[in-house]
């Protein structure tokens, strides 16, 4: 449940932002969130569902100067659903699921909007190890 991805080159990446109504907290919502994603993982992380991987972030917050150009524009309180798929077509046929809607419109139900955007992914890299013991 908590080991690191792998991401194989290729995939696409589907970032979903749930912004909660007014006094709905992270914990009121955390067992939806949870059922929801071990629907995902259960029912498409395999060849023919095309699921790779997940991970689930609260907003922390905090905005980078440093890698921002308008640092100024903060951003509100929100849940990101960063999903990994095969295909951009098996995670539309999976979200279209009945399963899957079940356990999302339980979701959204605490939410005052939600959103989700693809990319394509066009590059990924680690440190080499030689160069980051060089360091």
């Amino acid at each position: 449940m908590f080991e690191p991805l792998t991401v194989p080159f290729g995939s696409v990446m589907m970032y979903n932002v749930v912004k909660l109504k007014e006094g709905v907290t992270l914990e009121d919502v955390e067992l939806l969130l949870g059922e929801m994603c071990n629907v995902v993982k259960n029912t498409y992380g395999n060849e023919k569902g095309g699921f790779i991987g997940g991970q689930v972030y609260r907003f922390g917050g905090f905005v980078s100067d440093e890698g921002s150009i308008d640092s100024d524009q903060k951003t509100e309180e929100h849940i990101s659903i960063v999903t990994y798929w095969k295909s951009f077509q098996q995670h539309e046929k999976s979200h279209a699921d009945k399963i899957f809607k079940e356990k999302f419109a339980a979701l959204v139900a605490f939410a005052d909007s939600s959103y989700e955007i693809g990319y394509e992914m066009l590059w990924q890299g680690e440190p080499e190890v030689e160069l980051a013991e060089a360091s």
